[in-house]
């Protein structure tokens, strides 16, 4: 995935960087409401975000926004890991959620509507949803997609099915995942990420059998610089030891950010194009709520 991102970098860097800033600015942060929260409520938003894929645009028509909350403060013991946290509800994974009296599913105030996808990048996020709902644990995110979904490679637009004709993501989240702004008012990002997400057939269609991860600002870290000149085409990949791995495209004037680290130490490999040098730093720290600053990295031939 390394070269295939390098060789189509230059289309993903395009992007209008204004229709990205303009996105980022205007998002309301309701979570700095000083209105109260009432009693047996809590307060939770949460932000859209995005991993750089290889295409052009990715366009999601996103129609409800839901949050399964556990009235009666129930722990999920079942064992499960990052792998296990998405999937479409196809096969009826949720059906006893529904039989449950202390389990209810909250819908989100929303602006339904098609979000391009690669616009999410670089620190950029938008808020998707948000709103009071029940007071307990929190234990699904379920996001209705509608039909209007497509993907633009090479100037080529292509309609972008779901698995089985599926339309609503299950995302599984545990409680404490969620950032405390204050009490009862909690924040979470989701980060769609976009490569690993969509899946080209041999007939030449695209599927979208989606894969999300969470992050939070508060309890994790992100790493930003600047890196030049723009004609090398960088592609950022960010690992650690744990063989977690996200990837960053600069914007034209070179500014990158990468969110969602988890504390510790990581390295950047920076690939490129055009005869420069592939860049390699190691040893760099993550540290909670911090975003950790390389500064310019200026690439040569």
């Amino acid at each position: 995935m390394k070269n295939s991102l390098r060789k189509t970098g230059l289309l993903l860097v395009m992007l209008p960087v204004l229709a990205a800033l303009m996105l980022y600015s205007c998002k309301k942060d309701q979570s700095a409401s000083d209105q109260p929260i009432p009693a047996n409520q809590q307060k939770v938003s949460i932000y859209l975000s995005d991993d750089p894929g290889l295409f052009d645009k990715v366009l999601l028509d996103i129609r409800k926004v839901e949050v399964l909350v556990d009235t009666c403060g129930g722990i999920d013991n079942d064992p499960w890991d990052d792998r296990d946290r998405c999937w479409w509800d196809e096969d009826r994974r949720d059906d006893r959620h529904g039989r449950d009296t202390c389990q209810v599913w909250d819908s989100l105030a929303i602006r339904p509507g098609v979000y391009d996808l690669l616009t999410l990048r670089n620190g950029a996020d938008t808020l998707l949803a948000g709103g009071l709902i029940h007071k307990g644990e929190m234990k699904r995110i379920r996001i209705t997609v509608g039909n209007n979904n497509s993907l633009v490679k090479n100037s080529v637009t292509y309609p972008l099915a779901s698995v089985s004709g599926q339309s609503k993501i299950i995302v599984r989240v545990r409680h404490n995942e969620w950032d405390e702004v204050s009490g009862d008012n909690l924040q979470l990002w989701l980060d769609f990420d976009v490569q690993r997400s969509i899946i080209r057939t041999r007939n030449g269609k695209f599927i979208l059998r989606p894969y999300i991860n969470v992050f939070t600002i508060l309890k994790m870290g992100s790493l930003s610089g600047r890196i030049t000149p723009a004609d090398a085409y960088p592609v950022v990949s960010v690992y650690n030891s744990s063989r977690d791995t996200l990837y960053a495209l600069p914007w034209r004037n070179g500014d990158f950010k990468v969110r969602g680290l988890k504390v510790g130490t990581w390295s950047v490999f920076v690939n490129t194009s055009n005869g420069y040098k592939d860049t390699t730093i190691a040893n760099v720290k993550i540290e909670r709520g911090r975003d950790t600053r390389l500064g310019e990295i200026r690439l040569h031939k």
